[in-house]
């Protein structure tokens, strides 16, 4: 289990590391801020995804361990965040690029992926 808290500590770190670098891009140094203010939007959102799903997994493998009942691992929670992300994209189109959010959207999943592939060898 100590292993899984130390992957959730680095996946958590690099969801700010890329929400700051985000925050930078929006804060004028670059031209494009309508870009960066919807990858804030979805990446929040999405370390939002991360943190519900990664606690829905600690309960559910204390569940199991425990032979207790389980549940769901927040899928319809997930989904609904990022409905509500592209509303609010589509409602302030002035201030959010639409495709920006749902890249945005997508990087707890680059993220997992890439710390999967940087820490395997470890193992």
């Amino acid at each position: 289990m100590d292993q899984y808290k130390k992957m959730i500590t680095r996946q958590r770190k690099w969801m700010f590391y890329l929400l700051a670098l985000i925050v930078l891009g929006w804060g004028g140094f670059t031209p494009f801020t309508r870009i960066f203010l919807g990858l804030l939007l979805g990446t929040t959102l999405s370390l939002y995804n991360l943190w519900v799903m990664q606690r829905k997994i600690d309960r559910f493998g204390q569940a199991v361990s425990g032979q207790g009942r389980t549940t769901g691992i927040g899928t319809f929670t997930r989904l609904a965040t990022a409905a509500l992300a592209v509303i609010i994209a589509m409602r302030f189109e002035e201030h959010f690029h639409l495709m920006a959010v749902i890249l945005g959207l997508m990087t707890t999943y680059v993220v997992i992926m890439i710390d999967f592939a940087l820490f395997r060898k470890q193992d």
